[in-house]
This record gives structure tokens, sequence and C-alpha cells, in this order.
């Protein structure tokens, strides 16, 4: 692979959720790469700051955009920021997210609509802002133009957590956002994909142990920023409407839902008795405990 095709030098990069935890290790990862980064994050704290301190001690071009992805305003400024700034947008990471956990029989209204809205809502707005910007471009250019999105989805979206049915169902709309987005933006030029990351972050502190006190961090969010910049870069141009796990040295391509078992009824249309029976009797013969994608996931560690 040559340096051209992994470089991203004059292209320019929003990433959302960039203050700290994968979001920074991603703007941190494009910039390497050659990109300029439209950061956002809530609010200018220390913790943005020495992130854009650090993009542009790499010798790459910064600005921050605070604001909830969730709000229309902030997608805007995003887009008209980077165009403004930097003269063109080029590749969107999708990654602002919070969590608020708790079983579905406690989930209040708020619990849901708040993880929807800054998870689903946030990834729809910009998607949605970048796709009409780049079909734009193509549609003047009479061609196809260069475009990225990656959005992050979670395990959570494949498998639903028990005690996360807001942030599971947030993910899997993600997921399927993107693939949607892939379909409908190819001709333009644009390749979408999903990343579901396992990460030491705020957000997972409670979920993983401390860090080794020596080696590599199999958990280190610089191995996702790593599969990012890829995505990001012209070798991945093969590379649409694809799912990915990725944490330490482990990058895993999940496969598309496929058809497990078929049912066909005897006549023209099922009897609720062999309905029942058909199905009972699968059901009582499968292993116990199996469950949608699960089996294959747990395999990957």
């Amino acid at each position: 692979m040559s340096e051209s095709e992994i470089s991203l030098s004059g292209r320019v990069a929003i990433v959302t959720g960039a203050g700290a935890g994968l979001g920074r290790a991603d703007a941190l990862a494009l910039a390497a790469a050659g990109a300029s980064i439209v950061v956002n994050d809530l609010v200018e704290n220390d913790a943005v700051s020495a992130t854009l301190a650090d993009i542009r001690a790499l010798g790459a071009k910064a600005e921050f955009v605070a604001g909830s992805i969730a709000d229309r305003a902030t997608a805007d400024a995003l887009i008209s920021t980077a165009d403004e700034t930097f003269g063109s947008v080029d590749i969107v990471v999708n990654n602002a997210g919070i969590v608020r956990d708790g079983m579905l029989f406690n989930l209040t209204d708020d619990d849901w609509d708040s993880v929807l809205a800054v998870h689903l809502r946030g990834h729809f707005l910009l998607s949605r802002n970048a796709a009409a910007y780049w079909r734009g471009k193509s549609k003047a250019a009479g061609a196809p133009i260069y475009g990225r999105l990656i959005n992050t989805s979670s395990e959570a979206g494949l498998l639903g957590p028990a005690g996360q049915p807001n942030y599971g169902a947030a993910k899997a709309g993600i997921t399927a956002l993107t693939l949607s987005a892939a379909r409908g933006l190819e001709r333009y030029g644009v390749r979408a994909n999903a990343i579901c990351p396992r990460a030491r972050t705020s957000m997972t502190e409670k979920v993983f142990s401390d860090a080794p006190e020596d080696g590599v961090d199999p958990l280190s969010p610089d191995h996702v920023g790593r599969l990012v910049a890829y995505l990001a870069s012209p070798a991945a141009d093969a590379v649409n409407g694809q799912v990915f796990v990725v944490y330490g040295p482990m990058v895993a391509l999940m496969a598309a839902p496929e058809v497990e078992q078929r049912f066909d009824a005897a006549g023209a249309e099922w009897s609720p008795e062999d309905l029942a029976d058909t199905l009972g009797g699968y059901f009582a013969e499968r292993p116990a405990g199996r469950t949608f994608s699960a089996s294959s996931l747990h395999e990957l560690g």
C-alpha cells in the first residue's frame, strides 16, 4: 500500500465528541494522517483545549464548534465551519454519545429520549447535512466526489444488553442508518461504514478493569483511531456499507443477518396448531440460551 493511498493530506474531517475518549483518538489519528479537523464537543474545556493543541502539534489545522450534536444548529455549524474555514467537508466521524443505563422496567422517558437524541438523532442530523453537501458537490462537478462517513455503533446494538435498552436501540438504529447511507450515497462517491469499538473511556469505566501498568493497553482508544483513519482514506474506496468490531489488534468484519431456518406451511396458510407444532418443535431442540448474533460475537473475546 503506497503512502498516498493512506494519506489524508488536504482532506477535511469533522469529529463529534472529540474532546476526549474515542473522539479524541479518532481526531488525532486523522490529523496524524494529514487531515484538518473540526472538533466538536459540548463546551470548550481543558480536555478540548488539549485535543486541539495535540492536533496542531501534529502539524494539522483544527477548529472547534461547541454544542450538542442533538441540536440541528450544531450540525449546521459543523458543515459551514469546515467548508468556510478549510474549504471542504471530506470526512465525517459521528462519535458523540452518552449513556443512561437502566433495566427496561426502570427506564424513564428522559433516559430514553436523551440517549436516542444524542446518538441516533445526532448521527442523523450530521449525516443528513453531509449527505446533502456531498450530493450538491457531486452534481456541481458532474462526477463522483470524495466523501467518507464513519458512524459509531456498538455491539450493544447487535446484542441488546439487558441494562441498556435505550443505548442498544440507538446503536442498532445507527447501523441501519449507515447501511442506508452507504446505498444512497455510493453513486456520489461517498463511502459509509460503521464501527463497534471496545475501548477504555469515561463511558466504559464501570465496564472494563484498569489499564495494564506495562505493555500495550488492548482497550486503548488509539487502536480504534487507526481503523477510523484507514476507513477515511483513499485506500478504503472499496469498503462500503460494512460493520466492524474493533479493539486492540483485532478488527472483525460482521456478516449481514442471514436466515437461520425457514418454515413453510403444508398448505396455503398456517393453522394455529401446525404453526405452534413446527416452531415449538424447532425451538425445543435448539441449544438453550442461543440468541440472535450472540454466539459469533462471544467468540471475538
